[in-house]
């Protein structure tokens, strides 16, 4: 299943919107610190309100921390960014895809785009900056869902 990572945000009820979206659709979660909010249940819990208890989480400590982890073998690195190439919904996902969004105010250094495995874009009118990075993340996990066949199936008795 592909994952979200999140790096180092700065907005709290982006990032409960984020997770409240990765339990909703059982996608682990990886919190790539420092951020600008103290990250805990309860900065967390307005937007993301008990949808909190049904996601897995892992946070990084930092950038470098994050890459040790992800050198373990845990997937390729397909960063969501203005300044990529690729359409989103022209790149082919894999199970062990590893999402990551950027700063609401900020993106990703340098560095990061640098250890990036692909690059990929939301195609948008000319003229506009950017999405909300929820939006962005929903849009793109939703077609990595979709191509890798990993959205989760409800049961009869919740339909």
């Amino acid at each position: 299943m592909p994952r979200l990572a999140i790096f180092q945000p700065d907005i709290p009820q982006n990032t409960g919107t984020m997770l409240r979206l990765a339990a909703c659709l059982g996608v682990p979660v990886e919190i790539i610190e420092p951020a600008a909010f103290d990250v805990s249940d309860r900065n967390l819990r307005r937007s993301g309100m008990d949808y909190l208890n049904h996601v897995t989480i892992t946070r990084h400590i930092s950038w470098r921390a994050f890459e040790e982890w992800r050198r373990e073998g845990r997937g390729r690195l397909v960063l969501a960014t203005t300044k990529g190439a690729v359409p989103y919904t022209d790149f082919r996902y894999a199970p062990e895809d590893i999402v990551l969004v950027g700063r609401e105010s900020a993106g990703v250094p340098d560095e990061v785009h640098a250890a990036a495995d692909a690059r990929i874009i939301v195609p948008m009118q000319a003229g506009m900056r950017s999405l909300n990075v929820a939006v962005t993340a929903a849009m793109i996990l939703g077609e990595a869902l979709r191509q890798t066949g990993s959205f989760p199936m409800p049961s009869p008795t919740d339909m």
